[in-house]
């Protein structure tokens, strides 16, 4: 199987910009260890400030399903949930490495 990376789509509102940045490093923290997590990602739009993506990159489909579906997902990830921008359909994305150089 190949890796693969998860995009979580967030705005911050105009009276709370530090929010998603200061969610971002509580979940990251807790995050550590994880089997089957290789890293993850804040990116900040360049065209619109409040815009963010975090990206997190898993060994392997299973992995992140394993995560995903276990006890702590939820609770981990609670911080940045009032975040979720669902503009796109969905607040997420699940993306397969097919290709790379």
């Amino acid at each position: 199987m190949s890796r693969v990376r998860v995009l979580i789509y967030a705005a911050a509102p105009e009276d709370d910009t530090d929010g998603v940045t200061e969610a971002y490093h509580r979940i990251s923290a807790e995050l550590s260890g994880t089997p089957g997590l290789l890293g993850n990602e804040l990116m900040q739009s360049l065209g619109e400030s409040r815009s963010f993506v975090v990206m997190s990159e898993w060994a392997d489909l299973d992995a992140f399903r394993k995560w995903e579906t276990g006890p702590d997902h939820r609770g981990t990830t609670s911080p940045l949930r009032p975040y979720q921008d669902a503009s796109r359909g969905s607040p997420f994305g699940l993306y397969q490495v097919v290709a790379n150089y």
